[in-house]
């Protein structure tokens, strides 16, 4: 079953979100914190959005979510951040209701879009992003600024 996430569901979340860094070889990286996480989607103004997967009673997977812009087709888009189902849980369809479930938000709300990152060592993924019909978008680099980078280009002149 998928739903939205709901209050209850951050625990398990911010579990996942973990999983998903261990998996990605960067758990070093990630400082994300139940608080944090409730604020971004239940706080006074939401900007991350999300979805799980539910077997048996419990969170198996989930799907994580932001609206971005295109401004060459003038609508929205959702960009996936995290989709993380539980190793024992992959191979039932979770990953594709999931961004199936996305997928139906785009078309029912007018959006022009569903992109998400992948690393390019994750041959699983990619493989299973491909068997969907994704198109990897290989000739765009992404680019991050974050920490010393960051706070220099913010530092006034």
């Amino acid at each position: 079953m998928i739903r939205g996430i709901e209050p209850g569901d951050v625990p398990a979340v911010t579990g996942l979100v973990y999983e998903l860094a261990e998996y990605e070889k960067a758990r070093h990286e990630c400082t994300l914190t139940e608080d944090q996480l409730t604020k971004a989607l239940f706080g006074a103004s939401p900007a991350l959005f999300g979805h799980v997967a539910v077997q048996d009673g419990a969170v198996v997977g989930t799907a994580l979510w932001f609206l971005n812009f295109s401004t060459w087709d003038g609508v929205h888009g959702i960009y996936l951040e995290d989709l993380y189902v539980q190793p024992d849980h992959r191979g039932n369809g979770h990953g594709r209701a999931l961004l199936a479930t996305l997928a139906r938000e785009c078309v029912d709300r007018g959006y022009s879009r569903l992109a998400w990152s992948v690393l390019t060592w994750n041959t699983p993924s990619i493989e299973f992003y491909e068997s969907l019909g994704a198109n990897a978008q290989d000739e765009w680099l992404g680019y991050r600024l974050t920490g010393d980078a960051l706070t220099a280009l913010a530092s006034p002149a």
